[in-house]
């Protein structure tokens, strides 16, 4: 009997007593491989040495102080290193505890952009569908995950939603990268036009898609072209890297790879590697000015922003990445993991698509090769998936609902920048066992 409120009550879960490099071990004594990194948060894998001293160094010194009264210098030397290597123009970062928080600030900073140049009327966003920004309610009203907005819908802000970037499944037969990024920007142009260019505040994206549609990139020039729209009518671009940045693609910042730099930018789980809750809204200097040069004052905040532990971890944790020059490796595992599932499921009749950048990878399960047709929901084979993996020791993060929201299932992998290439080989089996298993357990077989 437990008097924790699990996010899954009816589920027994194993109690994790430690972590070695990229495995978690129960109080049986199994060893998992984590795959995911959680929810693509654990790119150091877990006890690093260095990252557990700074924090230990920073709780020993000032673990806290609150940000109405003090700055640290694990914030400010934190916001130098991100700002160092950010893009072009966003040149301060306000730091949350998580996500959500992030999406919250950049969403109320574009609002507050606004009202301070006397442009009230902009209060529209627009995001894309199959996209997910978090959970908490601004986050929520603005992401497109149909499954996680439902019960919710009556008390979430109004959002607008275009096209997903999702060349797999929404590319037209003959059309090109190029044809196609047009399309979807002229897509976004339009519903600018018909909300009215003098209301619309952001644009919202995540630019590598994470949960809900499984580590779907861009194609080539998309990026460019949003960009293009968004300054046409003076709307602003918000790209969420919470799951795809702090070098998951194997680029310290995704949006690197596609030549564009935001207005916000928002970042978490890489961020800290999960050593400590942190998550960070990185803002352009125009935004800053205009902000700074009215009010004054950011009329937003939370007890933690700041927090000088999380600040350390997360400043050693960049380092390291830095240091160690792991980027390199994320690019070349990255390579190996996508090859290698690639040649075992090139012949496979139920897997459609391997995709992905850097070490975030996904897999799409299909009916039907050809027509893409989807499982059956009723099968919820993404679960079975999940189940067959953790107990071969693997732990990975599939979904249901890719297509739309209810049909399509895939499974999500972002192992951390530390894997060797034998751990991506091990990882790569132990999947294709895990999901072969799954489709005997869902009573899909080749016959059908």
């Amino acid at each position: 009997m437990t008097q924790v409120f699990h996010r899954m009550p009816k589920q027994t879960l194993p109690v994790a007593v430690a972590g070695e490099g990229i495995e978690i071990i129960d109080s049986t004594g199994k060893r998992y491989i984590d795959a995911s990194g959680g929810a693509a948060v654990s790119c150091l894998g877990h006890s690093n040495a260095r990252v557990i001293g700074a924090i230990r160094r920073q709780a020993e010194q000032l673990p806290y102080a609150h940000t109405s009264f003090f700055t640290t210098e694990a914030a400010e030397q934190l916001a130098d290193h991100l700002v160092a290597a950010a893009p072009e123009g966003l040149e301060h970062v306000y730091f949350v505890s998580g996500g959500s928080e992030a999406i919250e600030a950049a969403l109320k900073l574009a609002r507050q952009y606004f009202v301070e140049k006397g442009e009230r009327a902009r209060r529209h966003f627009i995001a894309r569908r199959q996209s997910y920004h978090g959970n908490t309610l601004g986050a929520l009203a603005i992401g497109g995950n149909a499954w996680r907005r439902e019960p919710f819908l009556p008390i979430l802000i109004e959002s607008h939603h275009v096209s997903p970037c999702y060349a797999y499944r929404e590319r037209l037969a003959g059309e090109s990268d190029a044809a196609y990024a047009q399309r979807l920007a002229d897509e976004l142009e339009h519903k600018i036009l018909e909300l009215g260019p003098e209301t619309v505040a952001a644009f919202v994206a995540e630019t590598v898609v994470g949960a809900t549609a499984g580590a779907v990139p861009p194609v080539r020039e998309y990026f460019r072209k949003i960009r293009a729209v968004c300054d046409r009518y003076g709307v602003l671009l918000i790209l969420d890297e919470i799951m795809s940045g702090m070098g998951r693609t194997g680029y310290l910042y995704a949006c690197d790879e596609d030549g564009v730099a935001p207005d916000l930018l928002t970042i978490a789980k890489g961020l800290g590697a999960g050593y400590q809750p942190i998550g960070a809204t990185l803002v352009s200097r125009r935004i800053y000015d205009t902000i700074t040069g009215g009010s004054g004052y950011f009329q937003h905040g939370h007890t933690y922003i700041g927090h000088a532990t999380a600040c350390a971890a997360a400043l050693e944790v960049q380092r390291v990445i830095a240091e160690e020059k792991l980027l390199d490796n994320v690019l070349a595992r990255g390579e190996q993991l996508r090859a290698n599932l690639r040649e075992r499921y090139a012949q496979h009749p139920w897997v459609g698509d391997v995709r992905g950048r850097g070490l975030f990878v996904g897999v799409e399960l299909v009916q039907d090769r050809e027509s893409k047709a989807s499982f059956d929901p009723a099968l919820k084979l993404h679960a079975a998936i999940k189940r067959e993996a953790f107990a071969r020791g693997l732990m990975v993060y599939p979904m249901g609902g890719t297509v739309d929201g209810r049909n399509g299932d895939h499974v999500l992998l972002a192992p951390p920048f530390i894997c060797t290439a034998q751990d991506i080989d091990t990882i790569a089996e132990r999947l294709s066992t895990a999901i072969d298993a799954a489709f005997v357990a869902t009573g899909v077989t080749r016959a059908a």
